[in-house]
């Protein structure tokens, strides 16, 4: 190639022209662009050489010639020309080259015009497609493709500018309206912030972290989510990453108020229990109200015990919209920031419920006992009741104390005479304090942290709940009714000697808590050791709990004569494919109750808290198990000191992220103490 060709090259993805200087070795050129700057190419780095006609000499150019004749090809660069070349030649089938389509726009063939031909041909992606040292059209087909393709293209890129102008001025305080093309993207962020590296679609997010300079992590996308008020600074992302149906959806909820405004006709005969005082008993925040307790005085003076449990199955047949609703979410949900039931709460907390002053559904059990609180007759009966009382634990406990309720103060009665019986059979009392969260999102200062209160009342229900769980399951036995149980194998229990060796109280307790077994459900009864039952069954939470409304299905069924809706086979079918979603229930609480107990740490990190070494969770790396005792909360600690368990210290949290699950204390030793 000669002195004084003019070359097209790449610099960086750009055209580049330069004069071709000298050789340079063997196989390349040395050559000048306008700016004077050498470079050293190989012939296959030109892309293109620039001459007029085919075949004849390439004219000779300098330096200083290269702006001039940018200046000459510039006119002849209107992309649209194209097209008036493509209909003219799409129908010949036949390749063109620059010289031929220079020709064919502007009627000269000269370095301007077949450089710029030349340049139409190799920047276009619509018409014209690059075969051997020619360009052939595309068919009509294909470029009506390709133009629905770009506009489609266009549009998108339209609608992700907008978006990003949407993000920006929601970030300066501006209203903007978020419309459905909108939230595939603020999906994928969420995705990301909730997936991180594992989210699918990242590259969105990316994208729009990166456009609107903000870190380009999942804590990023967090951050900016929170920013955009779409999400809490205290999201939870635990939940979020679960499989945990949210909310219900709108055809499930119009199925709710069909039934409530014209409910089917009941399937089962009711015996009339409306002459009874009912009491329930729950806490003052509790909705879904599913037990209420009665005591009938009988013939001889004797009196017998009635617990109702509201019954949900009144509303739910198997198989219908919300029992594959109910049965998907498998119990439940109960958080710090509030409560996803198992029911759309208009059903659970309306006719489900045990409402005080009116008519509701129950399966109600009639309990007798001997002197001693053993259950010497039993019978169950789908029922109407009236509950009469809607007590709090706190109001018990007070109407107790003044002896103002003889019916009450007789259920006191039981229900002490159960706990003496119970523990005669064997049963393990584990008297550890248990922590209550609650927080209001809308009011997240509002976090409060206190130890349950282990009021008599509260046992009292417990009491009342557990026996009809043991009647429940002499009632199935008796009958033959296939029913979900739950049994817990006989623990391997530290001896009396070991146990008094340890410190009295919390490291007592906690010491028999790390023995026990887990509790395990099943189709076949087998011996509750927790709770000293032979048979126990758990039926007294039907609108929580969906294995509970299993078992009022088949009681039921057996009560009205029907066919039983499960056989032994399919219940246990029904119970392993609940026991996923159970599962992560009860993980999401855990992590969910934990990330709040250490924003409430968080929040009070200068006070000083007493603690106790309950055991050694490894007593080789110093880690401990610590209990907080006025917050009644479990967690670990490395000591820096010789302790030993049942040992108190006073700690101070040195260090918390509730978000990355850190927690680490320091002991604040005495004389700091007398100091302050």
């Amino acid at each position: 190639m000669e002195k004084g060709t003019l070359v097209e090259f790449r610099l960086h993805g750009d055209r580049r022209l330069a004069v071709v200087d000298r050789p340079e070795g063997k196989k390349h050129l040395q050559v000048i662009d306008e700016n004077g700057t050498p470079h050293t190419l190989h012939p296959r780095e030109i892309d293109y050489v620039i001459q007029g006609k085919t075949n004849a000499e390439p004219e000779k150019f300098t330096v200083k010639q290269i702006p001039t004749f940018h200046q000459q090809v510039k006119p002849y660069l209107d992309p649209d020309s194209l097209a008036v070349a493509w209909e003219i030649l799409v129908e010949e089938h036949q390749p063109v080259t620059p010289e031929g389509l220079a020709q064919l726009l502007f009627s000269e063939v000269s370095a301007a015009t077949t450089y710029a031909a030349y340049c139409l041909l190799s920047e276009d992606k619509l018409y014209f497609k690059q075969k051997g040292n020619g360009y052939e059209p595309r068919s009509t087909a294909q470029v009506t493709e390709l133009k629905h393709q770009a506009e489609v293209a266009a549009a998108r890129a339209q609608e992700a500018n907008t978006f990003l102008q949407k993000l920006k001025d929601k970030l300066v305080g501006e209203q903007v309206e978020w419309t459905s093309s909108d939230r595939h993207r603020l999906e994928s962020l969420e995705r990301y912030a909730i997936h991180g590296e594992e989210s699918s679609d990242k590259s969105i997010a990316i994208e729009l972290l990166t456009a609107l300079h903000r870190p380009k992590s999942d804590t990023g996308a967090f951050q900016l989510l929170v920013d955009l008020g779409l999400w809490n600074v205290h999201e939870n992302l635990f939940l979020r990453r679960s499989q945990i149906p949210i909310r219900f959806s709108a055809e499930l909820l119009s199925k709710v108020r069909e039934f409530i405004d014209s409910p089917t006709p009941d399937s089962i005969a009711r015996l009339d229990l409306t002459h009874l005082h009912v009491y329930t008993i729950d806490d003052e925040s509790t909705r879904e109200i599913d037990d209420g307790l009665s005591v009938e005085t009988i013939a001889n003076g004797k009196q017998r015990l009635w617990i109702h449990i509201a019954d949900p199955s009144r509303w739910v047949q198997p198989n219908d919209i919300f029992d594959r609703e109910a049965r998907k979410r498998g119990t439940s949900v109960y958080l710090p920031t509030g409560t996803i039931p198992m029911f759309p709460l208009e059903f659970a907390t309306g006719v489900m419920s045990l409402v005080q002053g009116q008519i509701c559904h129950a399966l109600s059990f009639a309990i007798e006992l001997d002197d001693d609180g053993m259950v010497v007759n039993y019978d169950v009966c789908a029922s109407s009741i009236k509950p009469s009382y809607r007590l709090t634990y706190e109001d018990v406990t007070e109407m107790l104390e003044l002896g103002v309720e003889a019916d009450l103060e007789a259920i006191a009665r039981y229900a002490r005479l159960r706990t003496n019986w119970r523990r005669l059979q064997g049963a393990i009392n584990i008297d550890l304090p248990e922590t209550t969260i609650k927080v209001d999102l809308d009011d997240p200062e509002s976090l409060t942290l206190e130890i349950l209160d282990d009021s008599f009342s509260r046992q009292l229900v417990a009491e009342m709940m557990i026996l009809t769980g043991e009647v429940a399951a002499k009632f199935a036995q008796a009958n033959n009714i296939p029913i979900p149980y739950r049994y817990q194998e006989q623990p391997d229990l530290p001896s009396e000697e070991e146990i008094l060796q340890l410190p009295p109280g919390p490291v007592r307790e906690f010491a028999i808590c790390r023995c026990m077994t887990k509790g395990e459900a099943g189709v076949y009864p087998l011996r509750h050791a927790g709770l000293g039952l032979d048979a126990y069954a758990q039926v007294t939470s039907p609108i929580r709990r969906y294995s509970d409304l299993l078992a009022h299905w088949q009681i039921k069924a057996h009560l009205s004569g029907q066919p039983l809706p499960f056989t032994v086979e399919s219940l246990s079918d029904l119970l392993h494919a609940i026991d996923p979603a159970i599962f992560e229930a009860v993980q999401i609480e855990r992590q969910t109750t934990r990330y709040w107990s250490l924003e409430y740490l968080r929040r009070h990190r200068d006070t000083v808290w007493r603690a106790l070494l309950l055991d050694w969770l490894r007593e080789n790396e110093r880690l401990g198990l610590i209990l907080l005792e006025d917050l009644g909360l479990k967690l670990p600690m490395r000591m820096t000191r010789n302790i030993n368990i049942g040992e108190s210290l006073s700690l101070k949290v040195s260090d918390v992220d509730p978000r990355k699950d850190i927690i680490q204390f320091q002991e604040i030793q005495a004389a700091v103490l007398q100091a302050t």
